[in-house]
């Protein structure tokens, strides 16, 4: 899951560009994360309710 927010203190914010999960492939965009692949049997609904994040097209 990818959070809008973290109570913690962040070591690399800003530094990545591609998150891999097993729900799938983002990349990090401008505008939120954009997918670059599903795993098997994910859908795209499931992925959006999975986080926090904006995913776009």
């Amino acid at each position: 899951m990818v959070f809008s927010s973290w109570p913690s203190p962040l070591t690399g914010r800003g530094v990545v560009d591609r998150i891999i999960t097993n729900l799938g492939v983002l990349d990090v965009v401008e505008d939120g994360l954009k997918v670059v692949e599903l795993a098997d049997g994910v859908t795209d609904d499931e992925l959006r309710t999975s986080t926090e994040a904006t995913i776009v097209n």
